[in-house]
């Protein structure tokens, strides 16, 4: 007979819109065993899976952290309250966890300080008197009245409410009937229990007991204070981007770049400072998506894409939201895991905004065929071959602007633009293979730009800090012969060095923070390394912090008008790195505005 041995879930930690999918080992009549669902509609012997989901709620209300979500809270900041800050934000877990959240903290106080108290005489009363550690004034514990007002929205739940038991002041309501779940916000503060059972396909009884597990409290997932756009040549930009008004004007446009960090390199070995449950892929999807759906980006190119997740989850979900999509999966010359968790670059773009001309696909390892059959000596191949050969991509596309480019000397004329996207090879000691993979693409690029009067992008994660070779090449069209990257070329791919160039007027976008001008630069300057011109990072793990992505853009067919604001090291929490559960990739997304220009002759 068909029984259940057991029923689990990979994290017992549940967060509200993200789906539950419990693992549930069955063993067959003939002795086998399966994971596979065995629905009503398809019994086995006879027999079938029943599934139910349980909200079980108490007579006593509980808050959560909102710096540990994971964490019941026991503490309330009176400020918030008084200042009508979002309530869930209020709530800490210990008086440590207010301490050291305070500098993050401060900054709701701040906002909602300025937008009531022109004169700043009330600060006091709404704040209160802080003492030497930081921590304002706080309520010593929660009651269930203090907490009730969040943890109730009154909505309608999916399911008829059916009280299936009640005692010690408990009450189990019934919210699902399907093997996964995806909590709501009237789930939050509550435990959810999942019950599996066998039942029999003729009488609709069950046979034998029922197979359960307990969550822990539903936890609201955690939001991150917006991004702003910043203007770079006149006033901060009003609003956040989440906002339902677009932020472009009619001849400007927005391209996002941003490495979501592949789920086949998120594991707990490399990021084991990031909570499991904010680690898995439930989780990061839905928190990356409404990141970059908040963004509103016209243009997006992502790094790190698997394979699966395009067609299943990003194709799909951002199609909903107006985008078309474009894909180049990683070759697999080198990668020996599943075909279909391959990553790649993805590029999406707003089907209101632009229309599709043309697709370019670069693969390295082709390049590097042609190099070694004309460069390298036949000795040398494989050893060749092997050092170059390593499985990066670039997705090249060339899009038809559908809006009018104010300014321009002739409207009638069509608006092309040229989007690359890259994620080049990761290996901090193939200096050469870096160098060779970026000047690789530029070649390319330089013949579509011979071809037609275009402007250019070229987007992604260039695994190469500023003042790198890669960088100096991109950024100054050439490198130095005497740069210390030269000395790594054992197959001599990079000589004579003064092949090193290329004639594209590139530019870093983000280096417009330190030219430009207006409210809001002297802190986006401060997280700018005014060295390089680039910001102080775009990667931030406990391993390593630095700049890595990019945004390039050529200066005599572009300008830029506004960027999004960098994070600091403040904004990210003193206690964690990247990924976190407010960001959801150890990068970091990287967003500019544009304006097509006529180009100077």
């Amino acid at each position: 007979m068909l029984s259940v041995l057991r029923v689990h879930l990979p994290s017992d930690i549940p967060i509200v819109g993200c789906e539950l999918s419990p693992y549930v080992l069955l063993r067959r009549p003939d002795k086998t065993f399966t994971t596979d669902d065995v629905p009503e509609s398809a019994p086995l012997d006879g027999h079938f899976l029943r599934y139910k989901w349980y909200r079980i709620q108490s007579d006593r209300k509980v808050a959560v952290c909102s710096v540990h979500p994971s964490e019941q809270a026991t503490l309330q900041c009176l400020g918030c309250v008084k200042a009508k800050i979002p309530v869930a934000k209020s709530y800490h877990c210990s008086p440590k966890c207010f301490s050291d959240a305070w500098q993050h903290h401060r900054v709701l106080h701040d906002r909602a300080a300025s937008a009531v108290n022109e004169n700043g005489n009330e600060e006091e009363e709404i704040f209160g008197r802080f003492n030497s550690t930081g921590a304002g004034v706080i309520s010593a514990s929660l009651t269930g009245s203090a907490s009730s007002t969040s943890l109730i929205n009154g909505s309608t739940p999916l399911y008829p409410t059916a009280v299936t038991q009640r005692s010690g002041g408990e009450t189990w309501f019934e919210v699902g009937r399907s093997k996964t779940y995806t909590p709501t916000t009237d789930d939050i503060g509550h435990v959810l229990k999942f019950e599996c059972v066998v039942i029999d396909a003729e009488t609709k009884l069950p046979v034998g007991h029922p197979n359960t597990l307990l969550t822990s409290r539903v936890i609201p997932a955690p939001s991150p204070s917006p991004r702003r756009l910043i203007s770079v040549g006149g006033a901060d930009m009003m609003g956040q981007l989440d906002s339902d008004g677009r932020l472009s004007s009619s001849g400007t446009f927005t391209v996002l770049s941003y490495n979501i960090l592949s789920d086949s390199y998120a594991s707990s070995e490399l990021y084991s400072y990031c909570p499991s449950w904010a680690l898995s892929w439930p989780y990061r999807r839905q928190n990356l998506l409404r990141e970059i759906v908040g963004y509103r980006a016209d243009i997006v190119c992502l790094q790190e894409v698997q394979c699966d997740h395009f067609d299943e989850f990003f194709a799909p979900e951002l199609d909903k939201h107006g985008y078309q999509a474009l894909y180049k999966r990683k070759t697999n010359e080198v990668y020996s895991g599943n075909i279909h968790t391959i990553d790649g670059c993805a590029t999406f773009f707003r089907r209101d905004r632009f229309s599709h001309v043309k697709k370019y696909e670069v693969e390295f390892n082709k390049a590097a065929q042609s190099l070694t059959e004309v460069a390298v000596q036949t000795t040398q191949k494989k050893v060749a071959l092997n050092r170059l050969v390593k499985d990066n991509v670039a997705l090249i596309v060339v899009l038809e602007a559908k809006f009018t480019n104010q300014g321009a000397d002739n409207p009638g004329k069509r608006q092309l633009l040229c989007v690359a996207n890259t994620h080049v090879n990761v290996q901090q000691e193939l200096k050469d293979v870096k160098i060779w993979q970026v000047h690789t693409l530029l070649k390319g690029l330089e013949k579509i730009a011979a071809s037609a009067d275009i402007p250019m992008l070229v987007c992604g994660d260039f695994n190469s800090v500023p003042g790198s070779a890669p960088h100096s090449l991109l950024a100054m069209g050439k490198v130095d012969p005497l740069h210390p990257d030269l000395l790594v070329d054992p197959l001599a791919i990079l000589r004579p060095h003064s092949k090193l160039t290329h004639q594209l007027p590139l530019v870093s976008a983000y280096s417009a923070f330190l030219r430009g001008i207006g409210l809001g630069l002297e802190q986006q300057r401060r997280r700018m390394d005014p060295a390089t011109n680039e910001p102080l990072f775009t990667n931030c793990t406990r391993d390593f912090i630095g700049t890595l992505d990019y945004i390039f853009y050529t200066a005599d067919s572009l300008t830029v008008e506004s960027l999004l604001e960098l994070l600091d090291e403040d904004s990210l929490r003193k206690d964690t790195a990247l990924p976190s559960p407010e960001w959801s990739s150890d990068h970091i997304a990287l967003l500019a505005e544009f304006r097509c220009v006529p180009r100077t002759r």
